[in-house]
């Protein structure tokens, strides 16, 4: 079995560790938005008529890279795939109608979570400075405070963490992703999760649900 899967819900709502648990359940492709970006970096955009000629440029300026480019990145990186959980894609409607394009998606999981649960989780996560591995305070801690398990580095909180960042970004989400989820509802494999379980038990659902749709 090799599912095609979206994973879909707002920040911290625990797509990326449930991805990489698909990923190795099923043997399939874990895909962020975020690594076929920094994948395609020097990809050849200049066909497309845009500011800069590689998506990269945008990155390297802070700038958000356009739909139209980070359509094409994704797309790149599904070609190859017989199967694949895609997580922080789509955003919008129009990445959403780019991905009907695509792709036929097996499965459409939505993490739900409540809010005051979401704010909780991200303003809690610190992050290892040298080997990125992220922690929490409460559901996740190192052995020693403040200190890798993994490598020895030091944690810290990154700065889109703290209450006011974290409700901007699910303010956010809210307003331009959440619409993306009605798109969905009516596709067979469509299916909602309760998020606010243990990560087991949140893992227990999506399994049974890609089992029942794939």
């Amino acid at each position: 079995m090799n599912p095609k899967i979206l994973i879909l819900g707002p920040p911290g709502a625990g797509k990326g560790t449930q991805s990489e648990r698909l990923a190795d359940e099923f043997g399939v492709e874990h895909v962020t938005t975020g690594d076929a970006l920094r994948a395609n970096k020097e990809m050849d955009i200049s066909d497309m008529d845009l500011e800069y000629d590689t998506p990269g440029e945008y990155m390297d300026q802070g700038d958000l890279v356009p739909d139209v480019v980070v359509d094409a990145m994704v797309e790149e990186a599904l070609s190859d795939l017989d199967g694949f959980v895609l997580d922080g894609y789509p955003r919008n409607g129009d990445q959403a109608a780019a991905l009907r394009e695509m792709t036929d998606l097996d499965v459409v999981l939505v993490l739900d979570v409540p809010e005051d649960e979401l704010v909780e989780r991200l303003t809690g996560r610190r992050v290892c400075e040298d080997c990125g591995a992220n922690y929490h305070v409460e559901f996740n801690p190192p052995a020693e405070e403040g200190v890798c398990d993994k490598c020895g580095g030091d944690l810290y909180q990154r700065e889109d963490d703290n209450e006011e960042s974290v409700r901007n970004r699910l303010s956010v989400y809210h307003e331009n992703t959440e619409p993306v989820l009605e798109l969905y509802e009516d596709h067979d494999g469509y299916v909602e999760i309760d998020g606010d379980q243990t990560p087991d038990e949140v893992w227990d659902d999506v399994r049974s649900a890609v089992e029942s749709n794939a």
